[in-house]
């Protein structure tokens, strides 16, 4: 998804043949029902929304249990700063902190968190556990 029409009729010809779909949504609204995805994938895109933390939250509804949430992303920065300046980009910077917070009220588990490129991108694998995975197992013995 994109919220730029433009972007998604690029994606659109980019992916034409392949059993995948490009549609406009706003990342804060996603017109999908809950747990309608194994996995969803961004690269470079929450920095871009500037209530990313609202786009986190719509990630976690739209999973389901087990599923990952993977890609990568700019951490604040000066260098990160200043290239959004220059090109004009909306955009509000993610702090490494800040995300693992809206991951964790997100209901979702980060599995791998890494800063790269000098700490000027953030690395991630987040996890949305199953019930089961916060359930204790039935061992089988009686009460």
């Amino acid at each position: 998804t994109d919220v730029d029409p433009a972007m998604v009729q690029a994606a659109q010809r980019s992916l034409a043949g392949l059993p995948i779909e490009a549609r406009q949504a706003d990342a804060t609204a996603l017109p999908f029902a809950d747990e309608s995805f194994d996995m969803v994938v961004s690269f470079l895109m929450l920095h871009h929304v500037v209530e990313w933390e609202q786009a986190v939250a719509e990630v976690a509804r739209v999973l389901r249990p087990g599923g990952l949430f993977v890609g990568y992303d700019l951490l604040s920065s000066r260098v990160a700063g200043w290239l959004h300046r220059v090109d004009g980009s909306p955009h509000r910077l993610i702090e490494a902190d800040a995300f693992e917070s809206a991951l964790e009220q997100a209901g979702l588990d980060p599995l791998r968190l890494r800063s790269t490129g000098g700490g000027l991108v953030l690395r991630f694998v987040v996890h949305k556990s199953s019930i089961t995975d916060h359930n204790p197992s039935n061992s089988g013995h009686g009460t």
